[in-house]
């Protein structure tokens, strides 16, 4: 589409609205508004024009207005009370201080648009000025009492401090490019630190672009307060009702709690299977003599369920050497990995103190190993007082198990 012609023809510009759909009651929350062009018999997104950067400023910024203009009539025509997701573009904003802009906003809380029912949406990584700049207009924005949306996270690089230093009320994390099925080990990880980086700042997470039930799965598992795309709904240019998808996500999250709890209670058996077998290896080993030897005998009584072990003390400081299991499906034994010190894993302090108030082991998250570079488990069972056994389960054997991953 030529840019001018959209200029010149904005009655043919309008507004589709994709519905916003909440996670705790699974009702339609709000709509994002979609800029649209309507040619002969077809509509196309306008999203391609807003992202060219050839098409002068004036233009980009004139079609935005008439489009949220024409959004926010309809939703005060109807006395909506939605969020009402608006994206824009803060280069063009900020250029003139953002005056212009925030006298149209005012324009429509004095028609009775309420503030906290706006969300602005910013792509933080195609502003062109210095962050703190943003960060100084995000806060004026939410001063007023409007909400701010950090847009297409996860399509460009996630930078945590500067999702940090800007605060944004809502996180938009878009899932488009996991189309083949497949989540990488690295984003999993990744949307975990972004999980609890949203949890410190009081920020919701909202997955959008999804369009298949395992990416409402993802999304589900990965703290999700809203979802958007269209495996719930497509834009369209009209309202649904706010119960539209209620069923269809009940009968997900029950497939979800079935599926995760089966897990759970396969991994609980895990572990009680584990303490029952360590406690008969380690029985007379309260205060052992040789660790190396004992090192290996716990390697031979678990090999049907374990590639690599190893003995630290309380302070993380590697006691024994690590019996580790070759290709050929033979035990070695490595002296030289004596000393190390693991301390400065994550939640290693607390496992510690929890086995040695609990007295029992304690079995991982799902995590990388460096060395294998495959996905697997580590369980830790207290030996005694300052010694604690590491066991490290591959990933063939959690993959034989099921409900296990």
């Amino acid at each position: 589409m030529d840019a001018l012609e959209i200029v010149m023809n904005k009655q043919n510009v309008f507004p589709h609205y994709q519905p916003v759909i909440s996670a705790d009651r699974q009702e339609i929350t709000g709509y994002e508004v979609i800029g649209c062009y309507k040619q002969e018999d077809e509509t196309a997104s306008l999203s391609a024009f807003f992202r060219d950067r050839s098409i002068p400023e004036e233009y980009r910024l004139e079609v935005e207005e008439h489009i949220h203009h024409q959004a926010l009539s309809i939703f005060l025509q109807e006395k909506r009370n939605d969020y009402i997701f608006l994206n824009i573009d803060a280069n063009l904003i900020i250029s003139d201080g953002g005056e212009h802009f925030f006298e149209r906003l005012y324009s429509y809380k004095e028609q009775g648009i309420l503030f906290e029912n706006i969300v602005l949406e910013i792509k933080e990584h195609e502003f062109d000025g210095e962050l703190s700049q943003l960060k100084h207009f995000i806060q004026y924005v939410q001063s007023m009492g409007i909400n701010i949306a950090m847009d297409d996270v996860g399509k460009s690089t996630i930078h945590l401090d500067e999702i940090a230093f800007l605060k944004p009320n809502i996180i938009k994390v878009d899932l488009a490019f996991m189309e083949d099925q497949s989540f990488p080990d690295i984003y999993r990880d990744v949307l975990q630190s972004l999980s609890a980086l949203s949890r410190k700042l009081g920020a919701s997470l909202l997955f959008e672009n999804i369009s298949q039930f395992n990416q409402l799965n993802f999304a589900w598992k990965h703290g999700a307060r809203y979802y958007q795309g269209s495996y719930l709904g497509q834009p369209k240019s009209n309202f649904l009702d706010k119960c539209t998808f209620v069923e269809t996500l009940r009968k997900n999250f029950n497939h979800f709690l079935h599926f995760e709890k089966k897990k759970i209670e396969a991994q609980i058996e895990l572990t009680a299977t584990l303490n029952k077998r360590l406690r008969h290896v380690v029985k007379d080993n309260d205060a052992p003599i040789d660790i190396d030897n004992l090192t290996k005998n716990i390697a031979v009584n678990l090999e049907d369920m374990t590639f690599r072990v190893y003995i630290c003390n309380y302070e993380g400081f590697q006691q024994s050497g690590n019996a580790v299991i070759d290709d050929e499906g033979n035990w070695q034994y490595h002296f030289e990995e004596r000393n190390r010190n693991w301390s400065w894993r994550p939640y290693f302090l607390e496992n510690i103190v929890r086995m040695h108030f609990e007295q029992k082991g304690i079995l991982s998250d799902l995590y990388t190993d460096i060395h294998k570079e495959e996905r697997i488990r580590t369980y830790s069972y207290p030996i005694n007082e300052d010694l604690y056994v590491f066991i490290d389960i591959p990933y063939s054997y959690l993959f034989e198990k099921d409900f296990l991953l």
